[in-house]
């Protein structure tokens, strides 16, 4: 039931951890496993943790050098957290998450739960690439949770909201919806041509962003829709080159 989903490790640090989330994933029927530069990764020490039956998963795991290549063909990322606040607003929790999941994993979208370090977690610059974030509730005075804790318990939830309400994969003809590599480009778009008509100011930019991706990380966007909202950016940094405002500057295509 969730074989479209794609469980993302962002520099774990114990090899222990790993093995114990491959575990996680066969319990929940999840196969796809990318580990975004691990430290002091060692296999050997991962096994044991990973038991028999999931060495298969843990041995397939890819391994790339950055976050983007991970959520390489992945139509959602969905990042967990425990810091809130902020520039983290929003936050789901995990049957809220288990329910946008699946409904993404309805329509045949690839999925992608990511998880930050055990010393720190998501930065800002990482859950920026995720289409929402979650978090776990925990007891106040203990509110981080052991990297494999995380992934079993959102993993459980999204395996008992696929359970409640089965589905099929959607048919293959199915519009494709926008990968998280081209939602990145439309959202670099976005910010020129806002910036260019003064909507946004260079001081805040980023963070005023934060809004116009948590809009967009809740629709489903089609690529065909991506091609207009590309071709409207385009035609509003023309229209505010022609005027002569201020910051109106060519793109960076």
């Amino acid at each position: 039931m969730l074989h479209q989903v794609r469980v993302v490790l962002f520099e774990p640090k114990f090899p222990e951890n790993v093995g114990s989330v491959a575990r996680a994933c066969l319990n929940m029927g999840v196969a796809d496993l990318a580990l975004v530069n691990p430290r002091n990764f060692d296999l050997q020490k991962a096994l044991p943790l990973a038991t028999p039956h999931a060495a298969d998963i843990l041995s397939s795991a890819c391994t790339v050098s950055s976050l983007a290549e991970a959520l390489d063909g992945c139509e959602a990322a969905y990042g967990a957290t425990a810091r809130t606040g902020g520039w983290r607003r929003g936050i789901m929790s995990p049957p809220t998450l288990a329910g946008a999941v699946r409904e993404r994993l309805r329509r045949g979208a690839r999925t992608a739960l990511v998880f930050g370090p055990e010393d720190r977690g998501l930065t800002n610059a990482e859950t920026s690439l995720c289409t929402a974030l979650a978090t776990i509730p925990t007891n106040f005075q203990g509110t981080s949770l052991n990297l494999a804790q995380a992934v079993v318990i959102l993993l459980y939830e999204c395996f008992k909201a696929a359970q409640e309400q089965p589905f099929e994969p959607a048919h293959q003809s199915r519009e494709r919806g926008c990968t998280v590599a081209e939602q990145e480009v439309l959202y670099g778009e976005l910010r020129r041509a806002l910036l260019d008509v003064d909507f946004l100011h260079e001081q805040d930019a980023d963070y005023r962003m934060m809004a116009v991706r948590r809009l967009f990380g809740r629709v489903d966007l089609k690529r065909s829709e991506y091609n207009m909202l590309m071709g409207i950016c385009r035609q509003m940094r023309w229209a505010a080159g022609r005027a002569g405002l201020v910051g109106a500057r060519p793109s960076e295509e």
